[in-house]
Formats: C-alpha cells, structure tokens, sequence
C-alpha cells in the first residue's frame, strides 16, 4: 500500500469572457507603406510595367 496518492485538481473555470484588448492604431510608416503597396498593385494590374533593374541588358 502506498504512502501517500496524488490528488487530480481540475484547473478554475473561467466564468467571464477573456478580455480584448482595443486594436492599436495604425503607425505612420504602415499607412504609408500601405498606399504604395496599393498602388503598386493597381499599376501593375493594369498593365503599366515599367524598366527595372533586372530589365536591362547586361553589358
């Protein structure tokens, strides 16, 4: 016979919903990263590609 047992203790239920946090705002730099990105896409999706660095013929 043992000397002693171990008890299993469930953990506490949660009775009230975790709280959220309020989203932070957006920075400055993300806003703008955002509209050139944006842009980008809507320059590239219409077609108005223009030279890149990968583009030009090697000399």
């Amino acid at each position: 016979m043992p000397a002693f047992t171990f008890e299993k203790i469930s953990p506490p239920v949660r009775r009230a919903p975790a709280a959220t946090t309020p989203k932070k705002p957006r920075g400055l730099i993300s806003q703008m990263i955002d509209r050139f990105a944006e842009r980008r896409a809507r320059r590239l999706s219409r077609g108005d590609r223009t030279t890149s660095r990968d583009d030009k013929p090697a000399e």
